[in-house]
């Protein structure tokens, strides 16, 4: 545990400088085109990449050394942003400067998040496995407080550039204990007259592994269209929020959010796993998180939506940190790499599908639906939505939320998934 506190430490300190510099580049992005779709593309470009790349990423993981690879993997990091100040500083940043800086980021994020995930595994043991998934919610609820907030106001004070250099210090911050702190090495099994697999056999293996635990496969379909259907908040939420207000209120609400993370994972990484089912927790959970969604699109009010995202994030971090205990608990740590690599990305593709369909949608449909000569605009569902920029996107969400809830309740209804825990053996 003190070995992988030094690591997390580290990891949270270029956590935070990472999303300062994705909050304030993603606010560039919207001021300069105002376009939900042109916003939508900044998670395409973030999402699909390591899509297609995880599958041979994981398979390399469980190859090489998984510290060394984090280690590379946030070096890259530094150069990327290192050119993207460069353009700042030159005045030459365009828009596809940011996506192209979006897709390298993610391909070197597709090889450290399997690496830090299975290192877990290796540094801690079972018991703590619980614990050490809340702390690692702790780290994303502590981020969307402090990089949002210092983002919003470090703009107008010291600008993009200022931002993208303290991006650059707090990656350096991570490599110390990285640099630093052995790994324990991962045991194979013994077996003399096995032939090792070709890399395209190992990565094809991630995909055996699952099929053969149909349990794992199904409730990972299950939290890949949780995924999807989250993946339309992702990519409309800072539009909702600015058709309201400010970009200042927004950091603000991502404040809020950040509270609701940090609240949820401190809960959980105060707590050993003491449950002997985590599937219907995790499926009343994302019920709730189903309706908080709702709650957040139904009226135009800022304070609505503050209530509702710091809710939705007092559950996030449950769903999240359990899934994560669920395979690291029924995969087995050897090939854990491949196996978190192949999820990552199932669960992955919904984000970019998302993205594809919500933000159209919103500007080529419901907004227009819901504007204030719309045609919804006076029926009942105006009534009750409201009318105007970002009613569209509101009605978007209402429905989303309304998915989710139906969604889990039709998932709770198969025992493969409701008795994923007990149907399958402790790996």
């Amino acid at each position: 545990m003190r070995i992988f506190t030094l690591i997390w430490l580290g990891q949270l300190v270029s956590l935070i400088g990472t999303w300062m510099a994705v909050f304030a580049l993603d606010i560039w992005v919207f001021q300069k085109t105002g376009s939900a779709t042109q916003f939508a593309l900044v998670t395409l470009t973030s999402t699909v990449p390591p899509i297609l790349i995880s599958p041979l990423a994981g398979t390399l993981v469980d190859r090489w050394d998984r510290r060394w690879t984090m280690i590379i993997s946030h070096l890259c990091n530094g150069l990327s942003t290192l050119t993207i100040l460069a353009l700042v500083i030159t005045g030459q940043l365009e828009i596809w400067h940011i996506y192209l800086r979006n897709v390298f980021i993610s391909i070197f994020g597709a090889f450290h998040s399997p690496a830090y995930k299975a290192s877990i595994t290796s540094l801690v043991p079972k018991d703590d496995l619980a614990r050490v998934s809340g702390m690692v919610q702790l780290s994303m609820g502590i981020q969307q407080i402090i990089s949002p907030l210092l983002a919003g106001i470090l703009l107008s004070l010291i600008q993009l550039k200022g931002i993208l250099l303290i991006d650059l210090a707090a990656l350096l911050v991570a490599l110390v204990p990285l640099v630093l702190v052995p790994f324990p090495q991962i045991s194979q099994p013994a077996d003399e007259n096995q032939e090792p697999l070709s890399i395209l056999r190992e990565i094809g293996y991630g995909w055996t592994y699952l099929t053969e635990h149909s349990g794992l496969l199904r409730f990972l379909i299950v939290f890949t269209i949780y995924q999807f259907l989250i993946g339309f908040v992702g990519v409309l939420m800072y539009p909702l929020i600015l058709s309201l207000t400010t970009p200042a209120s927004l950091g603000q609400i991502a404040f809020v959010g950040g509270i609701g993370t940090l609240v949820g994972a401190l809960v959980m990484s105060t707590q050993k796993n003491n449950w002997k089912n985590l599937i219907v927790p995790i499926l009343s959970a994302m019920s709730l998180s189903g309706l908080w969604i709702a709650l957040a699109g139904l009226r135009p009010s800022i304070i609505q939506i503050a209530i509702a995202t710091l809710l939705f994030f007092l559950t996030a971090p449950f769903i999240n940190g359990s899934v994560q205990v669920i395979f690291q608990t029924q995969v087995a740590e050897r090939v854990q790499g491949r196996v978190f690599a192949l999820t990552g990305a199932i669960s992955g593709i919904a984000i970019p599908l998302a993205a594809l369909v919500a933000g159209p949608l919103a500007d080529r449909v419901f907004e227009p639906l819901m504007a204030f000569d719309g045609p919804w605009s006076r029926n009942i569902i105006g009534q009750v939505i409201g009318s105007g920029p970002g009613r569209g996107i509101g009605l978007l969400f209402a429905i989303v939320g309304c998915f989710i809830m139906v969604a889990a309740l039709i998932a709770y209804q198969y025992p493969g998934i409701r008795e994923l825990e007990e149907n399958l053996p402790d790996a």
